[in-house]
């Protein structure tokens, strides 16, 4: 009925019908399965960057203390049966209705008692989350994403205050928002809870002092009312101090122990595509980073150039049918941190991708940078990973965005034209190729050709 839909509606109607459907799948569903979620213990992520880092944080505490966890991110699925976290088979954060209620049910089935779900404002959006009782909100920040689907930026946040407005109402839960004090959106989100718990650097509830920041990680301590901690987070940047301080929250809230926050915070070495570093005994270096968003692309910038006194080398694009406002920020901001910038695919779907890279490129000229000298536009990815590769000398750094995780580029496929008339909702991916990438082996394979 959706597909007969796309083709026979008006574009304007059928996304104002769109998330209805995905309401009336989710009731029926959740009703067929008899409400799987209701026996757990469910902790929500959203935000625009560091939702997937945070969940896993989350997870690996809950999960060091003896705790039967599942867990749902961009990145992977883990059932809780015991094999460990599986690569998530779709390009969904969260899932449609029918494999969100299927993976519960298998969930529930195991025993698991606390389910850690990643929450995107797709979701939200069209209730694809509707009869999940979450007990614990978590909002990691909220910046520039997803406009093409949301429109305006205040839209895009009130889908995600949706969260903390279900979780209020569930009134067997905690009915707990674990809110990052410092972003802009703070007060909203905190409005829309009974019990706001807030966290930052300079200013919340709880907060991180005596930061220590090495390449390898962070340590800080925390002061409490009660306890003081002192976090050890193996993961590099700032930014993973505060997705450790909204863990730490999470551990709180459910009463564990000092001892099982600290050593569940550090228990966890890494998280694939996030800050990934690729040492196949060069002599620069080669981080892989899941970073797109404007706001990202900032603070990641500021947290890796210190770790060289020579150049920066950054290889990024931006996805087809995605929020085009953000392209020229992202170059923009590429530009000023960067000593040379390469443009290239990230998923084109049906756009014309030397239209996206034109547009990056326009941010990149108004930060100073000069096409063909030192912003460069390789459409193939693995050929501009390559060109990184060559162009790195002694001591540079080489950063590879936007694909991370990802084992796949979408782009031109027989009848992507007949995409250009569908309205943006939810990714229909059907119509492009979906061609085999994996940033981490192709960035190895460069170092190992590299002239």
């Amino acid at each position: 009925m959706k597909k007969i839909a796309k083709r026979l509606v008006p574009t304007s109607l059928f996304t104002a019908f769109v998330p209805y459907w995905h309401l009336s799948e989710s009731v029926f569903y959740q009703a067929k399965s008899g409400f799987p979620a209701k026996s757990l213990e469910v902790i929500a992520v959203t935000g625009t960057d560091g939702k997937t880092t945070t969940a896993s944080l989350i997870t690996q505490m809950l999960r060091n203390s003896s705790k039967k966890v599942a867990m749902m991110t961009t990145i992977s699925v883990d059932f809780g049966d015991g094999r460990g976290p599986q690569p998530n088979p779709t390009r969904l954060t969260t899932f449609d209705a029918k494999n969100l209620t299927n993976s519960l049910s298998k969930m529930k089935n195991e025993g698991v008692e606390y389910l850690v779900l990643e929450v995107t404002s797709h979701a939200l959006a069209q209730y694809r989350v509707w009869g999940v009782p979450i007990s614990i909100a978590v909002m990691t920040n909220v910046g520039h994403e997803h406009l093409d689907y949301h429109k305006t930026f205040e839209r895009y946040r009130d889908a995600k205050r949706r969260l903390f407005q279900i979780t209020n109402k569930n009134k067997h839960g905690k009915r707990v928002g674990i809110i990052n004090a410092e972003d802009s959106s703070a007060e909203l989100f905190a409005s829309d809870i009974a019990n706001p718990l807030t966290y930052g650097i300079k200013k919340g509830d709880i907060r991180a002092e005596k930061i220590k920041l090495t390449p390898a990680g962070s340590r800080y301590v925390i002061r409490t009312d009660s306890q003081e901690y002192r976090i050890s987070c193996h993961l590099p940047g700032s930014f993973n101090v505060y997705n450790s301080l909204a863990s730490v929250c999470v551990g709180e809230v459910l009463s564990m122990s000092k001892s099982e926050i600290e050593k569940g915070i550090d228990s966890l070495n890494e998280v694939e595509g996030r800050m990934t570093k690729i040492d196949e005994g060069q002599d620069f270096s080669v981080i892989v980073d899941y970073a797109h968003t404007p706001e990202s692309f900032d603070k990641l910038f500021a947290e890796v150039k210190p770790l060289t006194d020579k150049r920066l080398i950054c290889v990024f694009g931006s996805a087809g049918r995605r929020d085009e406002q953000k392209r020229s920020k992202q170059g923009e901001i590429a530009g000023k941190w960067c000593d040379i910038v390469i443009i290239t695919e990230e998923d084109d779907r049906d756009i014309d991708g030397e239209m996206i890279m034109r547009q990056i490129v326009d941010g990149a000229e108004k930060s100073g940078k000069t096409l063909n000298k030192d912003v460069l536009m390789v459409h193939d990815r693995t050929e501009a990973v390559q060109m990184a590769i060559n162009t790195a000398k002694t001591g540079d750094l080489v950063i590879l965005l936007g694909k991370g995780h990802e084992k796949s580029i979408l782009s031109n496929g027989p009848k992507a034209a007949e995409l250009r008339h569908l309205p943006q909702d939810d990714g229909d991916e059907r119509r492009v190729i979906k061609q085999p990438y994996d940033e981490v082996k192709v960035a190895k394979k460069a170092i190992s050709n590299r002239k």
